[in-house]
């Protein structure tokens, strides 16, 4: 798709590092953001004064931040009048999402034989998997923005459902797309609910507070509770959607024979994480679920920790020199200083893999990477065969 596109990799390279950047700051605030309204919200204290209460206000809270006091207010439906300068939170969450699909072109879908597709798992073509992908991410909107409109009022119900959707798209993923490609597009899926959210329900419900105002009218209390409502759905959605944005980076999660097992267990996490925090803000804190989240992690640590390789496949321990011509055809076409490989414009993770110091050094992530996990070459481009891997071993266990 890369060379289709016209682009070299060098341009892909300078759009995946600026659409990275931008997405990791928006993403900061958006989910800042997240967290102090709700934690805010958890904070209110019934108005002090009676005149406040008479004009509305429905919860107030001292804060102290920066040198200063402040004082903050919620009111009920809508203050009296429509006040002006009216300061929105829409766009932090807009930027986040057009940035991670921007990411997620530059990336996985303009290098989708690379990071996206793996013929094991399924032979699909660039266009097929990029469509599917897509597809999930509006797929993932209707299913839950249905769920909502007819569970709404039944939280537990809803939360159960959202959750087996979660489930079977972690499932579908994983059969469809690569290990770490699996992992991003349930991430993405998730990232593309809350930002639908903001878009077509949070937003949509303050603008129908402030016309109802700008008319003269008395706003009605369910658009309130709408918005609210997809806020705090979007507040726990968002330490899982962190999680499946930085897995890639663990290799030992993503690559597990059960990796969309490990998925759930680690969304389900973030949500509970999440849970503990708010019932924190609300004056509630429940110790035996932070002890559970803390025992489920190591509970984890436990079941991925790496077992004892397979013995290597019989036969006479390999020169270094042997390695290194293997690395040299399967790998280095990536770990080189000047990679060959399309769409690698320079090593991944800055990892070269050319000189026997350089193989001597990184003979550990040989090992995880090609030889236990075999999730290099990513999707096995360069076609990298039982007999290198068992050639690999055989010198790894000789060291």
């Amino acid at each position: 798709m890369a060379a289709f596109l016209g682009l070299s990799d060098y341009w892909w390279d300078w759009g995946n590092l600026l659409f990275r950047f931008l997405h990791v700051i928006a993403a900061i605030a958006w989910i800042g953001s997240s967290f102090y309204f709700i934690a805010l919200d958890l904070h209110l204290l019934p108005p002090a004064e009676k005149r406040d209460a008479d004009r509305g206000v429905g919860g107030e809270v001292w804060e102290i931040h920066g040198g200063g006091f402040y004082r903050v207010e919620k009111f009920r439906v809508a203050p009296a009048t429509l006040p002006e300068p009216l300061h929105w939170f829409k766009w932090e969450a807009y930027t986040t999402w057009l940035s991670g699909f921007a990411l997620l072109v530059a990336v996985y879908y303009a290098h989708a034989s690379a990071y996206l597709i793996d013929p094991s798992v399924a032979h699909l073509s660039t266009w097929s998997a990029i469509g599917i992908s897509v597809g999930g991410l509006a797929l993932a909107w209707v299913v839950y923005d249905v769920a909502c409109r007819l569970l709404g009022r039944d939280e537990w119900a809803l939360a159960i459902v959202v959750l087996a959707f979660v489930v079977l798209s972690a499932w579908g993923a994983g059969q469809l797309f690569s290990a770490r490609g699996a992992y991003i597009e349930v991430g993405a899926m998730l990232g593309t609910i809350m930002a639908a959210n903001v878009f077509f329900v949070i937003i949509p419900a303050h603008w129908e507070l402030v016309r109802a105002k700008q008319a003269g009218r008395e706003p009605d209390p369910v658009w309130n509770v709408r918005g609210k409502q997809r806020s705090v759905h979007n507040n726990y959605f968002t330490l899982p959607v962190l999680f499946a944005m930085l897995s890639n980076h663990f290799s030992f999660v993503y690559g597990h024979k059960h990796a969309w097992l490990l998925l759930v267990a680690f969304l389900v996490l973030g949500a509970v994480i999440r849970l503990f925090f708010n019932l924190h803000h609300a004056g509630r804190d429940v110790w035996w679920i932070a002890v559970g989240v803390l025992a489920a992690i190591v509970v984890l640590m436990v079941l991925l920790r790496p077992s004892s390789s397979r013995p290597a496949a019989g036969g006479p321990v390999p020169t270094l020199a042997q390695v290194q011509s293997v690395l040299a055809v399967r790998c280095a076409p990536c770990h080189s200083l000047n990679p060959t490989e399309p769409g690698i414009s320079s090593p991944p993770a800055g990892v070269v893999l050319v000189t026997p110091e350089q193989i001597q050094v990184l003979a550990g992530a040989i090992k995880t990477e090609a030889v236990d996990n075999k999730l290099m070459p990513p999707g096995n481009v360069t076609g990298m065969t039982q007999a290198e891997r068992d050639l690999l071993a055989r010198w790894l266990a000789s060291r």
